[in-house]
C-alpha cells in the first residue's frame, strides 16, 4: 500500500456533482422566469380592475433609458450590438402627487416638459396625454 493513496482521492471528482450543480442552476432559471411571468400576469390583472382616470397633471420630466446587448459568433467572427430603449415621462398632479409611465416612441415624442393636460390612466398603464390650451393659458 502506497502510504497516503487513499486519503489523497476520495473516488469523487467533479464530474460527479455537474448533474446536480447543473440541475440546481436549471431550477434557478426556470423559477426566475416563473416569477417573472407570474408578477407581469399580476401586474397586468391589476391594472384591468383598476379604473381609467383621466386628471389634469403636468409633464415633469422625460428619460430614456437604453440597453446594450453584445453578440458575438465566434464561427464567423461577427459581432452585433443590439440595443433597447425604453421612454418615461413623470407627471405631476394638482396634489403634488407624481408618477411615472412608461411610454412608446410616438407618445414620448409628442410631449415636452412643463406640458399641462388631461392624463389618461389605468392602473400602472399609460393611456393618452392631451394638451390642454384653455390650462396653459389660464396658468402662464
Amino acid at each position: 500500500m502506497v502510504p497516503f493513496e487513499s486519503d489523497f482521492h476520495s473516488g469523487v471528482d467533479f464530474f460527479d456533482f455537474f448533474p446536480v450543480i447543473f440541475g440546481i442552476v436549471f431550477m434557478i432559471i426556470i423559477g426566475t422566469i416563473i416569477f417573472n411571468a407570474a408578477k407581469g400576469v399580476g401586474q397586468w390583472s391589476k391594472n384591468e380592475q383598476s379604473p381609467e382616470l383621466s386628471v389634469p397633471a403636468i409633464v415633469k420630466a422625460k428619460r430614456t433609458e437604453v440597453d446594450n446587448f453584445h453578440h458575438h459568433n465566434h464561427d464567423i467572427h461577427h459581432h452585433h450590438i443590439h440595443s433597447s430603449t425604453s421612454n418615461y415621462a413623470t407627471f405631476e398632479f394638482t396634489s403634488g402627487d407624481r408618477v411615472e409611465f412608461s411610454l412608446s416612441a410616438k407618445e414620448y415624442g409628442l410631449l415636452a416638459e412643463d406640458d399641462l393636460g388631461i392624463l389618461t390612466f389605468k392602473g400602472t398603464r399609460f393611456i393618452r396625454f392631451e394638451r390642454n390650451k384653455e390650462i396653459q393659458n389660464h396658468v402662464t
